[in-house]
């Protein structure tokens, strides 16, 4: 579900809440190790998210951040905040092509550049694939 967060809104709030969980506690950040991840540049888009970004002429970035039950992709354009919001059951990730990750919900995508010196980055997808692995349900009548 692709939201603008540009302002704050308590209806968009708890449909973000309802769909990845709450935000972590400070406690639960340190253990993790963080929750954020560094900058991504995107490399390629679906169309929906496209059509926002070619408003400006700024580079392509966004930043991930990890929920309980999925993650949130946050990134701007123009003067507006946006999230995609993906659930671990409807998160497709994997390392496609040399140097770049894919991360898919649904009919939304976005590739982003991970070149093989930033380990930052390596880490951090490594880090969502395996708390997908240990949070999503097994099972779709359990979400």
């Amino acid at each position: 579900m692709l939201l603008n967060v540009s302002y704050n809104n308590k209806k968009i709030t708890q449909r973000i809440d309802a769909e990845v969980g709450k935000p972590f506690t400070m406690l639960e950040r340190i253990k993790l190790g963080g929750i954020g991840s560094p900058r991504l540049v995107i490399t390629e888009m679906s169309l929906q998210l496209h059509n926002l970004m070619v408003l400006d002429n700024n580079r392509n970035v966004c930043n991930i951040e990890m929920r309980p039950n999925g993650i949130i992709v946050g990134f701007r354009s123009l003067l507006e905040s946006y999230a995609l919001v993906i659930p671990y059951y409807k998160l497709v990730l994997y390392k496609g092509k040399k140097d770049q990750y894919s991360i898919y919900r649904d009919n939304y995508f976005v590739k982003v550049q991970a070149k093989d010196k930033d380990t930052s980055i390596h880490k951090f997808m490594a880090k969502v694939v395996s708390e997908k692995a240990e949070n999503a349900p097994t099972r779709p009548e359990n979400r």
